[in-house]
């Protein structure tokens, strides 16, 4: 193995051409539009484009990242996470190609991805398992039928899933319908397939994961347990390993899980084991990721492995580093930094960063993708930067994370640091009892943080593309628009999308830019002040628009249109006629 090209994008990929430096591996980038100017780009050895704006046209095309890999003379291919990672069709393809797939078998991605499969060896080799269905659920009868045998709350899940995305939590029987039907869209376009299952949901859980490394000749060790019960939509916000406030026989039934669940799978490769632990101790297997996790940094930290290296020496047929699970060296917390406005009920947010100040000193480790001057696409997922900080035990990781949030600065795109300044002091996670549960945000977190100034329009980072003969020999070439400007050349921009000549109580605004995914209500409809009124797709997450006030609704913008954020798309009329229905309808980028 000696070049390596990496389908994927933003830290995660920055995060692999230092480990093919680290290693001795040639690196390749490849890069939507959006991305032609990203760092993981100028980082890598070489860099190639993938000629569109959207993840279907680019991370997602697995013709184009087997073309680039042929092309450009790469003889392996690393995932990263997310886009194709998981998905068993992109790892043939790749062997197909006669190149190095970094990762699991193909056979063992599927069979692990599949929920319900791993469901069955989790519960073969006795691993710890709530109650769930048989197999998929056809309707949301089925969902009925099974929380009417079982109880609420129960968990709507994706089979094909992970990340948090097609994974809905009904609390009442009124919400299951629409919860299957907005599980079923996240699951179709997250990853294809729309197939669901439903199971028992542990409320107030913490979310624990054991980190497994398993190579060719036999050897599978457990290296680690993760906490990661900081979430928001289902998706992490805050890991650390440990996982802390574990009992020894609950850190040794996790272990021996993990490792009797992959050893079964006949896994290959760098995976994580996840369970959710409810607050009375009961213990239930989760789901299998077979990729590298976003958290991995901490594991990394506590133990001295490189897991990208381990990756690389894994498909090598090389034995593994460590024969056996060593005593944690210290504490390590990761924080995402994600572009998202936690006082806006964590909407992403793209634009244009204008600074960028990360902390360091003793224990801190940054892993980002983005600086000053990096744009923030709204395409893609939210996660910008991970910062990890390391102590020797937890107390100090706590302090020095402190000190290194409080030296954080990000600048002209919202970000999370508010909220994880308010968590690092707040008694349930930095207390001597661990309160914090998967919801915790949602239900405990009770300090109400300010919004952030909304972003600006990120500038146009399409690429125009025309042809140029070289030596008689035809070749594409794009140039960015700020180079058209550069030469007093007019910019090609997108039309601008109205958002009302003027906005008053009525109008219906897109929280954020992104699709509009489906409207929930009739034109000319009554609605309530609170009521949902549609879902906007954004970064990958469904996000609610709701009714600012009470009235009669009309709708101004189709299903299926992408909106950028502050474009009125209704607008409703309450009794005192304070909002017209009559305004024109806005414009709409197709």
């Amino acid at each position: 193995m000696k070049k390596v090209l990496i389908a994927n994008r933003g830290e995660i990929a920055v995060r692999i051409v230092r480990a093919c430096r680290d290693y001795g591996l040639t690196s390749v980038a490849v890069y939507a539009d959006a991305d032609a100017d990203a760092l993981f780009v100028g980082l890598a050895d070489e860099a190639y484009a993938l000629d569109g704006a959207s993840a279907a046209q680019t991370y997602l095309d697995i013709e184009k990242l087997i073309g680039v890999a042929r092309r450009s003379g790469c003889d392996a291919v690393h995932p990263g996470y997310g886009f194709l990672s998981e998905r068993a069709e992109f790892a043939q393809a790749v062997i197909d190609a006669g190149l190095t797939w970094i990762g699991p078998e193909p056979k063992v991605i599927e069979m692990l991805g599949d929920k319900l499969e791993a469901r069955r060896i989790a519960q073969k080799v006795g691993a710890p398992l709530v109650a769930g269905s048989d197999g998929p659920i056809s309707s949301p009868a089925d969902a009925l039928a099974f929380a009417e045998q079982f109880g609420l709350p129960i968990a709507i899940k994706a089979a094909h899933g992970g990340g948090g995305r097609g994974l809905k939590i009904a609390r009442h029987l009124d919400e299951v319908e629409d919860l299957f039907e907005s599980a079923t869209r996240e699951a179709v376009a997250a990853f294809g397939r729309g197939e669901c299952y439903v199971e028992q949901f542990l409320e107030r859980s913490r979310h624990v994961e054991a980190q497994v490394l398993a190579d060719r000749l036999g050897n599978v060790v457990v290296v680690g347990t993760r906490d990661c019960s900081l979430q928001r939509r289902n998706q992490k916000l805050v890991e650390e390993a440990p996982a802390p406030f574990l009992s020894p026989e609950q850190r040794q039934k996790i272990h021996a899980a993990a490792r009797d669940i992959c050893a079964e799978a006949g896994y290959t490769g760098v995976g994580t084991v996840e369970f959710l632990l409810s607050a009375q101790g009961v213990l239930s297997f989760l789901e299998v990721n077979t990729r590298l996790q976003v958290e991995h940094t901490v594991t990394e930290e506590t133990t001295g492995l490189d897991l990208v290296i381990e990756q690389f020496r894994i498909v090598e047929g090389l034995p593994l580093s460590v024969t056996e699970m060593s005593e944690p060296r210290g504490h390590a917390i990761e924080f995402r930094i994600n572009m998202e406005d936690p006082g806006r009920g964590f909407l992403p947010c793209a634009g244009d960063i204008t600074n960028f100040s990360p902390p360091s000193g003793p224990g801190v480790r940054l892993d980002s993708g983005v600086t000053t001057g990096s744009t923030i696409p709204p395409m893609f997922d939210s996660l910008a930067a991970k910062l990890i900080v390391w102590g020797a035990d937890r107390d100090q990781a706590i302090a020095r994370a402190r000190r290194a949030l409080g030296e954080f600065t990000i600048e002209g795109v919202p970000s999370v640091l508010p909220f994880h300044r308010a968590v690092i002091d707040h008694a349930d996670f930095g207390g001597q009892q661990f309160a914090v549960h998967t919801r915790w945000i949602e239900t405990d977190f009770a300090e109400t943080l300010e919004a952030s100034a909304r972003a600006a329009p990120a500038g146009e980072n399409r690429l125009l593309r025309s042809h140029v003969e070289i030596d008689g020999k035809r070749v594409q070439i794009g140039l960015p628009q700020a180079f058209l400007q550069l030469l007093g050349q007019p910019q090609v921009t997108a039309r601008p999308q109205a958002a009302g000549s003027e906005r008053d109580a009525g109008a219906v605004e897109a929280p954020v830019p992104g699709l509009l995914v489906q409207w929930a209500v009739a034109d000319g409809a009554r609605v309530e002040k609170g009521d949902v009124l549609a879902m906007m797709d954004v970064m990958k997450m469904e996000t609610k628009v709701t009714a600012p006030i009470s009235g009669t609704i009309t709708i101004l913008a189709d299903a299926g249109s992408s909106q950028s954020a502050g474009a009125v798309i209704a607008r409703i009329a309450s009794h005192s006629g304070a909002a017209s229905p009559d305004a024109d309808k806005p414009e709409t980028l197709a």
